[in-house]
């Protein structure tokens, strides 16, 4: 078979070489046909001029694609219900397929509700907030201009996305136009704070949280300077036996609950005052204060406050006789500082309004214009309609 299949090829090449012969006229000497040796068949049948047979191979994708059709695979079988999983593999399914929890920071969000200015409103956005487990830090609402329309300021903390959904959720609210969250956008926020401070000093606090804004430190029957006939005694100047052993009782069993509770690496507290001989606690009463001695110190500490005040932008709305009121329009973080440094004086009463925020308008600069002009470029007058 292959002697016959290499006679035929030989055939074949002798068949063109006598072809290209036979187109060259001018070549002065014709060239011999090579001879091949090979067996008797293949001699026989030199004179046929019929191609080659075609070899079967690879090089046509097509031909070889549809000559080696790939078999299907055999199809699946049919169940009327899917196999029942065991517990292992439902709870292992669960585990890998339950997404990690989100690692995105908690960040401090400004939403500005513009709602429907009737009765409930309040109370349903505030209730979604807490279905949601948002811890309200701030929230100022009032009416505006426009007699069915109020505006709502609200500031919490949460992730991005958590808080991007109760604003979805808040605006699908019927009474509720629309929700703005500030949170990147360049606003004004203020807050507005009165706060009520003592000008006695921080010794005479605890009297005046006691005692009312009218308290008088020259008097002794305050908490701090007791009167001096406020004391226990009977009625001979003797304190009377059940109520000594009632009182004597009480101090032990409070000694050794403090004993028992106590660490030894802080000190003991110091001993009660003694006793006298007659039974009486002997207490210590500081001297009163002079009127001369009253007007220094509340001029003293008016001075500092006003001065405190004025660096902040505040204003002494109120002057009492022992305290001061103190007005202040600012952002948070400045309020906090300045509630942190009248701390000292004594703080009596305080109120926050929160956070009101309004959006900047945008003003366009003279290095935005001239972008603008270069983006666009000049006009080209040909290409204008005509007219």
């Amino acid at each position: 078979m292959s002697s016959i299949f290499l006679s035929r090829v030989l055939r074949g090449r002798a068949a063109r070489l006598k072809s290209i012969n036979a187109a060259r006229p001018t070549l002065p000497k014709t060239l011999p046909a090579r001879s091949y040796t090979s067996s008797s068949p293949t001699n026989a049948s030199e004179g046929s001029s019929r191609p080659p047979r075609p070899i079967e191979d690879s090089t046509s994708a097509l031909d070889y694609k549809s000559a080696h059709r790939r078999a299907r695979p055999p199809p699946l079988p049919k169940t009327d219900q899917p196999r029942l999983r065991s517990a292992e593999e439902a709870v292992t399914n669960i585990l890998y397929n339950t997404p990690p929890p989100s690692t995105e920071p908690f960040k401090k969000h400004i939403l500005n509700c513009l709602v429907q200015n009737e009765p409930g409103v309040l109370s349903r956005v505030s209730g979604i907030l807490a279905a949601r487990g948002f811890n309200i830090d701030s929230l100022v609402v009032c009416k505006t201009e426009i007699s069915d329309l109020s505006r709502m300021c609200i500031v919490l903390s949460g992730q991005d996305g958590v808080v991007e959904q109760a604003r979805r959720q808040l605006e699908d609210l019927v009474p509720v136009w629309a929700v703005l969250d500030y949170t990147e956008t360049r606003t004004i926020n203020r807050e507005l704070l009165l706060v009520k401070v003592s000008t006695l000093g921080p010794e005479y606090l605890e009297d005046q949280l006691v005692g009312g804004p009218s308290h008088d430190p020259r008097a002794h029957g305050s908490a701090l300077y007791p009167p001096e006939s406020a004391i226990w005694e009977g009625s001979e100047g003797e304190i009377p036996h059940h109520h000594n052993a009632k009182m004597e009782r009480e101090i032990s069993m409070a000694t050794s609950f403090e004993q028992s509770g106590k660490s030894t690496h802080y000190p003991s507290p110091p001993a009660p005052p003694p006793l006298s001989h007659d039974g009486q606690q002997e207490v210590n009463i500081p001297p009163a204060l002079t009127p001369h001695q009253l007007l220094t110190l509340k001029s003293t500490n008016l001075q500092a406050l006003t001065t405190l005040a004025s660096h902040f932008g505040a204003k002494v709305v109120d002057i009492s006789e022992n305290s001061v009121i103190i007005e202040l329009s600012a952002k948070s973080d400045r309020i906090d500082a300045f509630l942190g440094l009248v701390k000292g004086w004594g703080i009596l009463e305080s109120a926050r309004t929160g956070v009101m925020v309004m959006a900047r308008t945008p003003i366009a600069s003279l290095e935005s214009e001239e972008e603008a002009v270069a983006v666009g470029g000049p006009i080209d007058a040909s290409l204008l309609p005509p007219g």
